[in-house]
């Protein structure tokens, strides 16, 4: 284990317990001074900020505020920053009614570093449990694979686009919630398989049922299938997870080390089907786009690209033309995660890479762009991206089109 993975899980240590709230997120280019957006900082959902700053929700004053010390332990660094509601649409007369925490620490803090883009942050706020607001918030930027993997065996995948929320409690910190965007896919207990109910289901069976569940999709582009689907199996996996793991939790541990295995149990649950979900989605819509390719099939060796164009047999037959040959690997962020695909298929020397990470900075992606890897991002994403930088994406729908092409 890194000095950095360990110095992670020390932090971590200290800002559990009741009276500390944790918010994860990847970082986005609007977050960081990546696009030069006019609030740059880690985006907070209204919601959470009014769960940890109660006097704003209740203010009837306009765009009530709350100031709190924030303490970037793993860089150094501090600032003074700012919750604020803008509500003069409540508030009569006017148009808005959001929340921000702003003022994280300007150009010199390591939040807003463009560099930082894609990568996982912990924020640790700290409100006492006899009441008011939120008084100080310590974070944690990872700077390192080996750091997020640090973060990910103690709460789960921290996916682009879907953040996290957390309770302290004596042991440790616990799922609240997640922040998705809402579609009609969460399902109650008696409209779950009977089997569900006793038994998590796999990772294809929610991709399964998240595709029934939108039909209408089938009519949208592959780049908003994936995204509208992703998120709506994201619901049903947290309905199952209330039904199975809220009851227990409610139950109560007699021991610390009874929680703990349960929290594990948990947190490896969430990674697996996250680690499988983006590939699964891609594939359906792959078979539905009558697409050619293997999946996770050996190219050479013990190598196994996520797709190969148009077949893995295709591509050991040495008599099969290379430039018609094709990979695409998958990876939910590609921050300092991309370099693994480079030899996965010797066979093809342009290198695709689908990724839902929500903008990568100009060193990184010219970093990319000599090593051959193209990004292959869906096209409502393409925004988080600086304009320099869009104009060389590939939406999947346009990597579709190239590789029917090519591939045929």
């Amino acid at each position: 284990m890194s000095t950095r993975s360990e110095a992670f899980q020390r932090w971590a240590s200290l800002v559990s317990g009741p009276d500390w709230f944790w918010y994860a997120k990847v970082l986005s280019g609007n977050d960081t001074l990546l696009n030069g957006a006019h609030q740059a900082g880690p985006y907070v959902p209204r919601d959470v900020i009014f769960e940890l700053f109660p006097s704003i929700s209740r203010s009837a004053a306009l765009n009530p505020r709350s100031s709190i010390q924030v303490l970037i332990d793993s860089h150094g660094a501090e600032a003074a920053a700012t919750a604020i509601w803008y509500n003069n649409r409540v508030a009569g007369g006017g148009t808005r009614n959001e929340a921000r925490v702003t003022n994280w620490g300007g150009r010199a803090s390591p939040l807003l570093d463009p560099e930082a883009t894609g990568s996982i942050c912990i924020l640790a706020f700290h409100r006492a449990a006899t009441g008011g607001d939120a008084d100080v918030c310590r974070v944690w930027l990872c700077s390192s694979v080996e750091e997020e993997e640090a973060v990910t065996d103690l709460i789960g995948p921290v996916d682009p686009g879907v953040s996290q929320f957390f309770r302290g409690t004596a042991q440790g910190v616990v799922p609240a919630r997640g922040t998705v965007p809402d579609l009609p896919c969460r399902i109650s207990v008696e409209e779950m398989p009977q089997k569900w109910r006793f038994a998590f289901p796999e990772a294809h069976e929610l991709v399964r049922r998240a595709t029934e569940n939108l039909p209408s999709v089938r009519e949208r582009s592959p780049d908003e299938r994936l995204l509208r689907r992703r998120v709506c199996e994201y619901e049903i996996f947290r309905s199952v997870e209330d039904a199975v793991v809220l009851p227990r939790i409610r139950e109560g541990f007699a021991t610390v080390d009874l929680f703990v295995s349960f929290a594990n149990s948990v947190t490896n649950r969430r990674k697996s089907r996250s680690g499988a979900s983006l590939e699964l989605h891609t594939k359906t819509i792959f078979d539905e786009e009558g697409l050619a390719y293997s999946h996770d099939e050996y190219s050479e060796g013990r190598k196994r690209p996520d797709f190969l164009f148009p077949s893995a047999e295709a591509y050991r037959n040495p008599g099969f033309p290379a430039e018609r040959l094709q990979m695409l690997a998958v990876k939910t962020t590609c921050k300092d995660r991309w370099r693994q695909i480079l030899n996965e298929a010797d066979r093809v020397p342009r290198k695709f890479l689908l990724t839902l990470q929500e903008g990568v900075s100009y060193h990184q992606f010219d970093e990319m762009t000599e090593a051959g890897v193209s990004l292959v991002v869906p096209a409502p994403v393409h925004s988080s991206y600086p304009k320099q930088i869009r104009q060389h994406l590939l939406s999947l729908s346009h990597f579709i089109g190239l590789t029917r092409a090519r591939c045929r």
